[in-house]
């Protein structure tokens, strides 16, 4: 069975068998057609054998690499928990103004959430029966909120945000506000262009904690 670690920080770490190259070949065969498939058809209509032919692997091969379709699904989420991480790390692709990063970590998890929206939402679907898969989405949640709880006491400590803000709980609300966005535009058909999203998010956000554009340029 595949596991998570405490969060989600270090991209997933699994123990797994040691593979030859072409069992290692095989395997992400499967864990890639198998995303293809549940994201096409959603998990309750897809079969092994339709993983297996997608791949152009045998139905009895794939037992060799997952116990079930339900262990194929873990480790695609578990995947996409980690694709969702790491695609939304602000890095070097923004200055070091706190509003831009706001900015630029708002557009990059907006740009997650489409690329990998429906299949969270079948862990969501999952999590409701499986404990693990709750967890999945507890590991995913928490990065973000100890990202933005992190964030928000720098810029306390820097004088630039009200320090009369609990760091955790504020982290935990406007992150709620963007992810709960992120569900109404891409998933539900809310009409919004990106630029618009992203600029009404980044506003929202920064005058939440008392950040504005003033602010930051002073604060420099």
């Amino acid at each position: 069975m595949w596991k998570t670690t405490a969060t989600v920080v270090d991209v997933i770490v699994r123990s797994s068998p040691v593979l030859t190259p072409r069992g290692q070949r095989t395997r992400a065969a499967l864990l890639h057609a198998g995303r293809e498939a549940f994201e096409e058809h959603g998990y309750d209509a897809v079969r092994i054998d339709d993983v297996c032919r997608r791949a152009g692997v045998s139905h009895g091969s794939f037992y060799t690499y997952f116990g079930s379709k339900e262990a194929l699904f873990g480790e695609v989420a578990e995947a996409v928990v980690g694709e969702m991480f790491a695609a939304s790390v602000v890095g070097d692709t923004a200055t070091g103004d706190p509003y831009a990063r706001i900015e630029a970590a708002n557009r990059l998890y907006l740009r997650a959430w489409a690329a990998n929206s429906r299949l969270v939402r079948m862990v969501e679907h999952a999590a409701v029966s499986e404990e693990r898969f709750g967890r999945l989405l507890l590991e995913l949640r928490e990065v973000f909120v100890r990202r933005g709880a992190d964030g928000l006491r720098r810029l306390q400590e820097q004088g630039l945000a009200d320090p009369a803000l609990d760091p955790r709980v504020t982290a935990i609300m406007l992150g709620g506000m963007v992810e709960h966005f992120a569900h109404v535009w891409l998933d539900l058909g809310e009409q919004a262009d990106e630029e618009m999203a992203v600029d009404h998010l980044t506003r929202l956000w920064a005058q939440a904690i008392g950040l504005t554009r003033t602010s930051t340029t002073e604060g420099a």
